[in-house]
């Protein structure tokens, strides 16, 4: 390590997830760390409910927990999840592991207890200090500075660096600076889904048990909308409504009284109502909050500033990656700080002409898996594609891997490689089905070649015509 290094003041904007791991390890690394948090010390207050979804924390996150030597605290925040445990109307469930290998599964973690931890962690660190409720209001980014309100005394103040990373969020106030400026050539793009979500619970059992299976992501599909649960330390299952706005018979602008929440739920998930007494308080007294996606190009100006995890790539929940996505963009930076480290404005180009496919392509991904939890997850088709899925990994874990295994459990490979061999292979398998409505698994050595090869086809088809 570099005295200069040590002598480099990086400000952060923004202590959640993202910027709490980004400060334990820039404090780690050596270099003066300053964070500046909007809101309050979440330590200190209770979070609002209803705003949150809850995290699922897989491999591609976990490898920005080993590289700060957290893996066994984070450990014990979490709770297994193997598969998504599947309810229809009626009540009936199936289980769905989520990989044919089983030590591959997601984990239920608390945002707010896993936020808590980093937090607690990068404070160790003599170098780097934490202060909230300090609002940002603009960045000057030729300037590498930045303007802030505390929001305890209204006082205004400025902070300057020699960079600035911003880890602010969807709602980014650095990027929002970028776009006003027209200082540069700044793409922007936020698209919403018709969709919405409201947080709802199934509260822990009378003896702090859970009410229904533990160790699995529950959903429950229903074509145009869904719920589902993840379970908690207490006993508790977070459960989040996704419904459309205003379409369909049911919809969150007509969801106006107790008794038609109720209503709808009778009709549409029986068995998660007998679970939750508390829904129509739950439902009257959370927000209802949209669903959307961010792009952005370029993420940096010059060596003075960077944008990072939500910030820079926002993405729906739906493939559970958002806090994975985040924490590996930590990973991938520190590793170009490795190859540049004193040349801020060559880490930063680097570190996005890296960084940005991969972002864009879980950004897809996650608007893909939103139309399989809600509809296709339930398609007797999809069904049987998992089934042949699980089957190959079961029988060849060293030689086949579905999409959802090579995005979640195969951190070694980036989102783009994971999505365009991931694609490739559904539509080898769906062809195979489609083909022969009366497939039989016959030699499993023969399917795996033949899933295989058809994969490599496809792959081959698509570069020819530049879709890969």
């Amino acid at each position: 390590m570099t005295k200069s290094n040590k002598q480099q003041n990086v400000l952060i904007i923004g202590a959640g997830l993202c910027g709490s791991l980004l400060a334990l390890r820039l404090g780690q690394r050596g270099y003066n760390v300053t964070v500046m948090e909007k809101r309050s010390d979440l330590r200190k207050v209770k979070i609002s409910a209803g705003r949150s979804i809850n995290l699922a924390f897989s491999d591609r996150g976990n490898k920005g927990i080993k590289l700060v030597e957290l893996e066994k605290k984070v450990q014990e925040l979490c709770i297994p999840m193997h598969g998504r445990m599947l309810h229809d109307r009626e009540g009936n469930t199936i289980m769905s592991n989520y990989s044919g290998r089983s030590h591959e599964y997601i984990n239920s973690i608390s945002r707010g207890d896993l936020n808590a931890l980093l937090l607690d962690e990068a404070e160790k660190h003599k170098n780097v200090s934490i202060y909230f409720n300090r609002a940002c209001t603009s960045v000057d980014f030729e300037k590498t500075t930045a303007y802030f309100k505390d929001l305890e005394n209204n006082n205004e103040f400025i902070e300057d660096a020699d960079v600035i990373l911003a880890t602010d969020g969807a709602g980014s106030v650095l990027r929002q600076s970028y776009f006003t400026s027209k200082k540069f050539l700044f793409s922007f793009s936020q698209n919403f889904l018709t969709h919405g979500y409201k947080e709802l619970s199934i509260l822990p059992a009378e003896n702090g048990g859970y009410k229904t299976f533990k160790n699995a992501l529950h959903i429950w599909p229903r074509g145009d909308f869904m719920i589902i649960a993840l379970p908690n330390l207490d006993g508790s299952f977070t459960v989040t409504l996704f419904l459309s706005y205003d379409e369909g018979e049911y919809n969150f602008n007509n969801l106006t009284t107790p008794e038609r929440v109720t209503d709808f739920f009778k009709k549409e998930f029986p068995d998660a109502l007998e679970l939750m007494p508390n829904l129509t308080e739950d439902f009257f007294n959370n927000p209802t909050a949209p669903l959307g996606t961010v792009k952005c190009h370029p993420w940096h100006y010059k060596g003075n500033t960077l944008l990072l995890g939500d910030a820079a790539h926002a993405i729906v929940p739906f493939y559970g990656q958002g806090m994975n996505a985040s924490f590996e963009d930590v990973v991938e930076l520190d590793a170009v700080l490795d190859q540049y480290e004193g040349n801020w404005e060559r880490v930063f180009t680097e570190y996005e002409k890296t960084r940005k496919k991969d972002t864009d392509a879980i950004a897809d991904l996650a608007i893909d898996n939103f139309h399989e939890m809600k509809d296709h997850v339930a398609n007797p088709i999809f069904q049987e594609k998992r089934k042949i899925e699980m089957v190959l990994e079961k029988e060849f874990p060293n030689h086949y891997s579905s999409k959802y295994s090579l995005v979640t459990f195969n951190e070694h490979i980036g989102y783009r490689e994971a999505m365009l061999r991931g694609r490739a292979q559904d539509k080898a398998i769906l062809s195979l089905l489609y083909d022969d409505k009366n497939f039989i698994i016959k030699d499993l050595k023969e399917l795996l070649n033949k899933v295989n090869n058809h994969a490599e086809t496809i792959l081959k088809q698509d570069e020819i015509a530049g879709l890969k």
